[in-house]
């Protein structure tokens, strides 16, 4: 087990392949996933896994989220858009499922990519209850068996809702949101806890959880269910009476020395992405901030991968460690193949961003500007971050009179005309 590792004083090989990628010291990397600050998610059953590490001190790292639904179940389809992600940069990829056959498409996911994969496992439960009566008829079983099963396939890290609790459902009912709760898990365990009147057994049982997570070495994904949908809803009681739940079950896990990561909101206006970033590090210890988004205005349905890019910079910039990636399709539909490349891209370039604020990257940009000075487009294609994109729209305009030059400019090529009379003056 990772932490159990650390803790002991013993570098595993997944700290150490962290180390090199991100060029710190094996020493640093322990000291991290002793501590709860860094995280490595890998399942025991997982074999020939491209490890990430996640946390303080490492480069912002991003999810793609794929998976059917009941309307489109296609899972062809699905296994490569978890190709498309990890080809565009996703340095993990969830599976959130929720229609056809879900047991074959986690699995067929989890052979075709080899980077971290994360699944939602209360979802199958809900949904299999479902076929009986309701989704509130799930029994505890249900809900850990579903966890146990996720884990057998090899699943690295699954999201719990642990903090929907009986009190954050009461703060939500005197709350006055607009949006209720937007989170599927979440509305998952909310309408369970008023149906049957009882505590979230994710929150009651959370010592099996931690048993089974143990089991497996299964990184715990707190899960944000109270979230807010809206920007009217944000950093409002039931948000923040589920993040101190959070930061008290995150100590427990470390107790247990299960790796575990805390996720964040949701919709929020851009003065209060800092402050929740901030608050979520203090309540939880530092453990890794995992954000969607933030989502930064809420009018702008088919560019919200651009809004969430804006919000997820700034959240990166303030201490998130991880941005999960939103595509053109949120809110709207279930998203293409090229909604994801989409939604990728848009995030890495989102976490990048970021990463320089933190000294993290810098060379690559150093990189490009020399390459633009040398008019050197060969360069310039290896360093972006979709090249493919870059080459296309340079072909699509090609220059005619002269072809070192691209064509916004022409010969009015202001890098090559100050480059030829400074050499007369050098």
């Amino acid at each position: 087990m990772q932490m159990a590792e650390a803790k002991r004083g013993k570098a595993t090989p997944e700290m150490e392949a962290v180390a090199k990628a991100e060029g710190k010291s094996v020493e640093f990397i322990r000291k991290g996933v002793a501590a709860g600050r860094l995280i490595i998610p890998r399942n025991m059953k997982r074999e020939n896994l491209d490890v990430r590490g996640i946390g303080e001190g490492l480069r912002t790292k991003v999810n793609a989220n794929v998976g059917t639904s009941p309307d489109y179940a296609n899972i062809e389809e699905e296994v490569e858009k978890a190709r498309v992600a990890v080809k565009y940069g996703a340095d993990t990829v969830m599976d959130l499922s929720v229609g056809g056959d879900i047991d074959e498409v986690r699995r067929r996911i989890l052979r075709a990519v080899n980077v971290p994969m994360g699944t939602v496992p209360i979802y199958q439960a809900g949904i299999e209850a479902a076929k009986l009566g309701d989704v509130v008829d799930m029994s505890s079983d249900d809900i850990f068996n579903a966890v146990r099963r996720h884990a057998e396939d090899g699943v690295d890290f699954v999201t719990v809702h642990c903090g929907v609790t009986r009190a954050a459902v009461e703060a939500l009912r005197r709350s006055g949101r607009l949006l209720d709760v937007v989170s599927r898990g979440g509305s998952f365990l909310a309408a369970w806890i008023i149906h049957n009147e009882r505590e979230n057994p994710l929150y009651k049982e959370f010592d099996y959880l931690l048993e089974l997570a143990r089991e497996f070495d299964l990184t715990l994904s707190l899960g944000d269910g109270m979230r807010p949908g809206c920007l009217a809803d944000a950093s409002d009681m039931a948000q923040f009476q589920e993040l101190l739940t959070l930061g008290e079950l995150v100590e427990r896990a470390w107790a247990k020395d299960v790796q575990v990561m805390v996720e964040g909101p949701g919709h929020l206006p851009l003065d209060h992405i800092e402050a929740n970033v901030r608050i979520e590090k203090a309540v939880c210890k530092g453990a890794p901030f995992y954000v969607l988004g933030p989502i930064v205005t809420d009018i702008a349905p088919g560019y919200d991968h651009l809004v969430g890019a804006i919000g997820g910079a700034i959240a990166a910039w303030a201490g998130a460690d991880y941005l999960c990636y939103v595509t053109p399709a949120e809110h709207l539909c279930l998203p293409s193949l090229e909604d994801v490349k989409e939604g990728v891209v848009a995030t890495k370039i989102a976490a990048h961003v970021a990463d320089l604020i933190k000294g993290i990257g810098e060379k690559r940009d150093d990189e490009m500007a020399r390459a633009r000075k040398n008019l050197n487009w060969a360069k310039q294609f290896e360093l972006a971050i979709d090249p493919e994109k870059a080459r296309e729209l340079r072909k699509r305009r090609p220059p005619a009179i002269d072809p070192n030059v691209c064509t916004m400019c022409s010969k009015w090529c202001a890098i090559k005309m100050v480059d030829t009379y400074l050499k007369k003056i050098r």
